[in-house]
């Protein structure tokens, strides 16, 4: 991998982390043109995960730190209710990360076609957001519980996940800043897991040390600027409801990479 290509993929990774447009399906579409093969770049793949991840913590440090300074009181208060929340959301994806892991990682080889049907969908998904009744809910267990099934079927490459856990959550009556922040901090924890998985992969795979520090470094650096500009951005547009224009671009990128797949 070049430091071009690297340079490439970590601004798509970055920005399409947060912005409701799917980092993988774009990711897998990146891959697909620059010919990169994910199994010879897992040091790349944990370097620019950790950037994204880090990235959502400056965003969001101080909402991160004062649940940490308020939930060690060990007492039940807001704070340890959001926490409780962010567990609940993670209970259909971890149980799927478990059971399915090995078919999940068949998604990933290259299914462009897949990738297409899935950005079609997520477009779909972001458009009805314009038809959502304005409300002032706060983020409840039921609804913990059902957005983190949208993050689950995010997993697919093309669904996007922040477009998933926010659009459902304006469905469901979620005020708009709400639905965000806890998008936003319910993915730290799946990040923080799936990045110590492939570290674990990464110790097996000696091969993935012998790669140049240029490509890496700037990739981690693009992943992580971007990542900072995107999440700001996105908080931004959720509060001012414009989500749904992201349809638009989804439905492109779809006939896009269905057109790839077929010519």
């Amino acid at each position: 991998m070049s430091w071009i290509e690297a340079l490439i993929l970590g601004l798509i990774q970055g920005l399409t982390e947060f912005l409701p447009v799917s980092s993988s399906g774009h990711i897998e579409l990146g891959k697909f043109l620059f010919g990169v093969e994910s199994a010879d770049n897992l040091m790349f793949s944990v370097l620019v995960h950790t950037a994204t991840m880090l990235s959502i913590i400056v965003v969001f440090r101080q909402d991160i730190w004062h649940l940490i300074t308020r939930a060690l009181r060990f007492e039940w208060n807001t704070e340890t209710r959001f926490i409780t929340l962010i567990v609940i959301s993670m209970i259909p994806t971890g149980i799927v990360g478990l059971l399915f892991e090995s078919r999940i990682e068949q998604f990933f080889d290259g299914q462009i076609l897949l990738v297409g049907f899935m950005l079609l969908i997520t477009a779909s998904v972001l458009f009805s957001t314009k038809f959502s009744k304005k409300n002032n809910k706060e983020v409840g267990f039921l609804h913990a519980l059902i957005i983190g099934l949208a993050q689950t079927i995010a997993i697919l490459p093309g669904i996007s996940r922040s477009g998933a856990t926010i659009g459902v959550a304006l469905l469901l009556g979620v005020d708009r800043s709400a639905a965000t922040r806890f998008s936003f901090l319910m993915v730290i924890p799946p990040i923080a897991g799936a990045t110590l998985i492939k570290v674990k992969d990464l110790f097996s795979s000696p091969a993935a040390y012998n790669q140049e520090l240029l490509p890496l470094g700037v990739g981690f650096i693009a992943a992580f600027v971007s990542g900072l500009i995107a999440c700001s951005w996105m908080l931004k547009l959720v509060r001012k409801g414009n989500i749904a224009y992201f349809s638009i671009y989804c439905v492109l990128a779809g006939l896009t990479a269905i057109a790839l797949s077929i010519f």
